[in-house]
């Protein structure tokens, strides 16, 4: 049974259908990938899972249970966590602080959970970030500034983890970091979703891939399928590139 399973979503605008019909699942210890070009709605499908979008139709299941009916706060709660498209940190707090408001909500969730500072100290040496510790979240790079947002995400230890172009803003080097971070989370056991305009990011992380083309599942499968697939590569991918002599 996968732990994220969404089924039959459909969601509308006014008269435009941004969702329709969709299917997705997302297995533990596993990342699932979904890619599709600007305005196929990956962000809106994040929001339905997030509960801040309600389907007019289709079922959100989380760990075999039917979610569809529970508010963000209480999804948050069972063990989904976000990042999103557009940076959202807080300004005015140190790196640090950013990082330890969420652990401290899981120490409420969990009545005596692990002790905040030691969860920001891990996650900071996780993601290479102690040398920012002590600044403004607003005063260091953007890139850093994603790893931050993560980090945040990860302090509420949750189950799945929903990436909005994490690798948006990092040079080659962060970006492999970044790779090899999300992959070792997989290993212990987090289903993460990432959506990301990369492709080669996501062929290196992902071992399965959903694209999204007009609010429709086009395709999924894994990198491999994906990248030959031909109705991707008129839809999104563009003509593979011949090999070199």
């Amino acid at each position: 049974m996968s732990l994220l399973d969404i089924g039959g979503v459909s969601v509308q605008f006014g008269g435009v259908a941004a969702l329709t019909d969709v299917d997705l699942t997302v297995d533990e210890g596993t990342v699932t990938g979904l890619i599709g070009p600007n305005g196929a709605g990956k962000t809106t499908l994040f929001n339905v899972i997030c509960g801040l979008q309600a389907p007019v139709e289709g079922v959100v299941r989380f760990d075999g249970r039917d979610i569809t009916p529970l508010k963000p706060y209480q999804r948050a709660r069972l063990g989904i966590a976000r990042t999103f498209q557009r940076l959202e940190v807080f300004g005015s707090m140190t790196v640090r602080d950013n990082i330890r408001v969420s652990a401290e909500i899981l120490k409420d969730w969990q009545r005596g959970g692990p002790d905040p500072r030691a969860v920001a100290d891990d996650i900071m040496a996780r993601l290479g970030l102690f040398p920012f510790a002590a600044e403004r979240a607003d005063e260091i790079p953007t890139g850093h500034a994603r790893l931050v947002e993560l980090g945040r995400a990860l302090a509420v230890q949750p189950k799945v983890l929903l990436l909005d172009e994490p690798s948006s803003g990092l040079d080659e080097f962060e970006t492999d970091d970044l790779a090899n971070v999300i992959r070792g989370l997989a290993r212990e056991g987090l289903g993460v979703l990432l959506v990301e305009h990369d492709v080669e990011f996501v062929v290196g992380v992902c071992a399965k891939i959903h694209v999204l083309d007009f609010g429709r599942i086009l395709a999924v499968g894994t990198p491999r399928e994906i990248q030959r697939s031909a109705a991707v590569q008129a839809a999104y991918l563009g003509p593979r590139k011949p090999a070199r002599r």
